[in-house]
C-alpha cells in the first residue's frame, strides 16, 4: 500500500527513537505523578514511529523526510 511507505529518513528515525527513550526514561524517572503515563506515552509513540520510519501525522499532511 502506498500510503504505508516509510516517510522518515534514517536520521530523522534516530532521533526520533532517542528521544522516544529519553523521553520515556525521564517520564518514570524524574516524574512521580499520574501525568507521568501521559509523558511515557508520548515517548513510546516517538520509538514506534522511529522503529517503523512511517508517520501517520507526517503521511496525512503529505511530508517525507529525505532518506
Amino acid at each position: 500500500m502506498p500510503f504505508f511507505d516509510r516517510n522518515i529518513g534514517r536520521g530523522e528515525r534516530g532521533f526520533r527513537l532517542a528521544v522516544g527513550v529519553a523521553i520515556v526514561g525521564a517520564a518514570y524517572v524524574l516524574l512521580a505523578s499520574p501525568a507521568s503515563h501521559l509523558v511515557a506515552l508520548i515517548g513510546v509513540a516517538g520509538v514506534v514511529t522511529g522503529l517503523a520510519g512511517f508517520c501517520p501525522a507526517c503521511a496525512i499532511a503529505g511530508r517525507k523526510s529525505p532518506s
